[in-house]
């Protein structure tokens, strides 16, 4: 069976054209006091603190990150939702600063239409939703924003998410999830040249899913769109190697390489340096092979 051929040029988010011919990092800045991993670290004494943001957003771009992806809902299994208000006012703000400081391109981590648009006010470059705009409004505000989007698959919501997900065929059954949210797009006006997939690892799937869909991740170069994963910490590491948060960095290295190789565009991590380093050492070698 032949490969489908991948998603291979320049990107555009906004102003900002990302050059994706080689895998590009995303920095998670989550604004929540509440994310599986990171909760908190933009916090002082439980108040969402601007210039720990700035700091971040400037870490991971001095580490080599391609965008900053600010989210304020945490999406962790059995996380419950935030409130509209509570969710523009974690994230509008850190948006608007990173944006106006630092010049870069900013992804919004949400599904909610009034963040999608206060967001791209702002300044925005790429929304990017969990539920791939279903939540009522969310397509809508997407398509009037003009911003590209990245769509990802969930079966369920945070909160139920993860009791018991079954697939028949998972990567087919993600397939064609991807191909109804397209036409969706489609019909909204969102142009399939402003769309990321993302296959959602962790959300509504076992281990054995996830792993499936890593291995056979090429699959899904057939809609022609940029990939994104996001593998980082996550709980798929803690049930292959029985390791705590804070010991899953050799693990989330070794799935973003993997994501690499199998021809992921965008690569969604907490450990900026780590992943651009790894992901460096691996594009120096496939330029030496393409040259023998």
């Amino acid at each position: 069976m032949s490969r489908p051929n991948p998603f291979r040029g320049s990107f555009q988010a906004a102003h900002y054209s990302l050059d994706l011919a080689q895998p590009r990092v995303m920095g998670i800045l989550n604004t929540t006091p509440d994310s599986f991993s990171d909760g908190g670290n933009c916090y002082q004494s439980d108040t969402l603190n601007l210039d720990l943001a700035l700091r971040r957003a400037e870490a991971m771009l001095a580490s080599g990150a391609a965008i900053v992806d600010v989210g304020g809902e945490s999406t962790r299994p059995g996380a419950t939702p935030v409130g509209e208000q509570q969710e523009l006012d974690r994230v509008v703000p850190v948006v608007e600063a990173i944006v106006r400081k630092l010049d870069v391109p900013v992804s919004v981590d949400t599904s909610t239409a009034a963040v999608i648009r206060e967001s791209a006010a702002v300044g925005a470059a790429l929304i990017n939703d969990v539920r791939a705009l279903r939540k009522e409004g969310a397509l809508q505000a997407a398509a009037a924003s003009g911003l590209p989007v990245c769509l990802m698959h969930m079966r369920g919501e945070p909160g139920n998410m993860q009791d018991a997900p079954t697939y028949d065929n998972v990567v087919h059954e993600v397939s064609v999830f991807f191909d109804e949210r397209l036409r969706a797009c489609e019909t909204a006006g969102i142009e399939s040249h402003k769309i990321v997939l993302d296959p959602g690892f962790g959300f509504g799937k076992s281990l054995e899913h996830n792993l499936t869909l890593l291995r056979e991740l090429e699959q899904f170069h057939v809609f022609g769109c940029p990939i994104l994963v996001g593998m980082s910490r996550k709980s798929m590491l803690g049930q292959l190697l029985g390791r705590d948060l804070s010991e899953r960095l050799p693990g989330s290295l070794a799935l973003a390489l993997e994501a690499a190789v199998r021809g992921s565009h965008i690569i969604r991590v907490h450990d900026v340096q780590a992943t651009c380093d790894v992901l460096a050492v691996h594009q120096a070698l496939k330029m030496e092979k393409n040259k023998q």
